[in-house]
């Protein structure tokens, strides 16, 4: 009798500690926002000096001398924004930079952390938006693709061949 009481006790206590473990998927307090003076919605990273507020990002060119920065529109994706920047110059992409991401929990930080720079990497060398998904991150793949398409669009880019 003594061995199934310790037994039960053990299995309950087991249980309870399951059931309090907090795992790292849930919302998180530290959310980041932007530095620009615009809003950031929540689980929005937003880069230096640019809002991720879409009706205030949405089609901004700057051209200077043979070099355009061309915003992206913020694409919502199941999963949150997702906002890029192109650089073009000299008919090159030259450079390409997330100004949002979604960053709601640990597990969009951690999935973005190695999807955009793979995003990046992968649209500088097709020298357009026409990308592979990243494994484990089709939603932020899809708004990367879609607002990197809009930027190139806005700037009128020809991908030289």
């Amino acid at each position: 009798m003594r061995k199934i009481t310790m037994w039960f006790l053990t299995t309950i206590a087991v249980v309870v500690l399951l059931f309090s473990y907090r795992t790292s998927t849930g919302p998180d307090s530290s959310l980041s926002a932007g530095t620009g003076g615009g809003a950031s919605a929540p689980g929005v990273v937003a880069g230096p000096g640019t809002p991720a507020d879409p009706a205030r990002s949405r089609g901004n060119i700057a051209r200077s001398g043979s070099t355009t920065v061309a915003d992206g529109p913020v694409v919502q994706t199941k999963r949150g924004r997702v906002q890029v920047q192109a650089h073009i110059s000299g008919g090159r992409i030259t450079d390409i930079t997330p100004l949002a991401v979604p960053n709601v929990n640990n597990r969009d930080r951690e999935i973005n952390k190695h999807a955009v720079p793979q995003l990046r990497a992968e649209a500088l060398a097709a020298q357009s938006a026409q990308i592979d998904a990243v494994s484990g991150a089709t939603a932020t793949s899809e708004g990367y693709a879609k607002s990197l398409q809009a930027a190139l669009d806005a700037a009128q880019f020809q991908a030289k061949p």
